[in-house]
């Protein structure tokens, strides 16, 4: 199957490579700037001058990607290279459903949530393991969407809202740290008026945790900043939702609607965080673009690709729902990368193979991807 638009054959002119360059350059120019705050150097898109592969740029890459899929009715954490080489499969457990890998900055650990039991008897708890797999072990039952704190020593994660099972993403309600080395829970400071948070990420400098909220904490939809240590909630005024921050803390790439995925400057050193101007836009017009994460360089992001669908509950371990939220079969979805470094729009289906690359091509509802440095496992 195509996944993208094929570089033109050597005989092609280089008038018509420039002219396909300006014609994308005057779309972006178009859709960023009629957004309101936007500058104009928005739009201006800086290309690379390596036509290398993107591929091959990947496989030169000392990282791994540690992603969920749906295999054989059970979902499974897995791990390869970012140019789709040596998957492997960590988890292998038939009676539980593993999701969401988060790895720790140290890049020796990942903490994930597990579903066991089936419809609203499911009970969805957040584990810890070894990069490869092994030293397995549970530490909560009823919560999600967990993350790292910036020194490793604590999972922090969002308490279920009821002890029925809900698969809906925002099904939350306060926010805890779960200390490694004692195994004690620490409610945070503002964890009673933290409601219907999901997606939670730790800036590096430890100050702010940025998270998507959904009709709570007087936020219909959208993306907020909440002090690590403090009763401060600052709204920062995105559209969208799914937000995840590079590794040196200064850019944040988030799901600007279901068919882009946009990326700019944050500030987060302050007490009054804010995002600046658009600088890149990811477009799939035909199909969803979610769950994006940096490459620990920051010269690169991966997300899910695929169909807009409701995923089917007849299945084990699986619910009926947007393909996007964690529990839901998504039929079509795989693993993609491009580079964060240019500027503009860049269309999916009118990229060059050195603008865009397919990790994964059999849509087993590959989702969540979160890279790492290869050699702890």
């Amino acid at each position: 199957m195509k996944t993208h638009t094929p570089l033109p054959s050597p005989s092609a002119t280089l008038g018509w490579r420039l002219a396909r360059w300006l014609w994308i350059d005057l779309v972006a120019a178009v859709a960023l700037a009629a957004e309101p705050g936007r500058d104009d150097s928005a739009v201006l898109r800086s290309r690379s001058a390596d036509r290398t592969p993107l591929r091959s740029q990947l496989a030169r890459l000392p990282f791994k990607i540690a992603y969920e899929g749906y295999v054989s009715n059970n979902w499974e954490i897995f791990v390869s290279r970012p140019d789709g080489a040596m998957p492997v499969n960590l988890t292998r457990t038939p009676n539980e459903h593993e999701h969401y890998p988060q790895i720790s900055p140290d890049g020796a650990s990942i903490c994930f949530s597990v579903d066991q039991g089936e419809g609203r008897d499911t009970v969805r708890g957040l584990y810890v393991m070894g990069i490869d797999g092994r030293n397995r072990r549970k530490l909560v039952d009823y919560a999600r969407e967990p993350f790292w704190t910036p020194d490793g020593k604590s999972i922090g994660f969002l308490p279920q809202e009821y002890p029925k099972f809900n698969v809906m993403d925002f099904y939350t309600r306060g926010m805890s740290f779960y200390d490694l080395a004692t195994g004690k829970i620490t409610p945070h400071p503002n964890s009673t008026n933290l409601h219907h948070l999901y997606n939670p990420c730790c800036a590096p400098n430890g100050r702010w945790i940025v998270a998507t909220v959904h009709g709570g904490m007087g936020v219909s939809h959208g993306i907020v900043a909440v002090a690590a240590r403090g009763n401060q909630v600052v709204n920062l005024r995105l559209s969208g939702c799914r937000s995840w921050l590079s590794p040196d803390g200064r850019q944040i790439a988030w799901g600007g609607g279901d068919h882009e995925i946009d990326v700019a400057p944050i500030h987060l050193d302050s007490d009054s965080p804010s995002v600046g101007p658009v600088r890149l836009r990811i477009q799939d017009l035909q199909n969803r673009v979610i769950h994006v994460d940096w490459s620990p360089d920051g010269r690169y992001l991966a997300f899910s690709r695929g169909p807009a669908g409701q995923g089917s509950a007849d299945k084990p371990g699986a619910f009926s729902g947007p393909c996007g939220l964690v529990g839901v079969e998504a039929p079509g979805w795989n693993l993609c990368v491009v580079s964060a470094e240019p500027n503009g729009l860049l269309d999916l289906n009118h990229a060059s193979e050195s603008e865009f690359f397919m990790v994964t091509t059999n849509g087993r509802s590959y989702k969540e991807p979160a890279w790492f440095l290869a050699g702890q496992d």
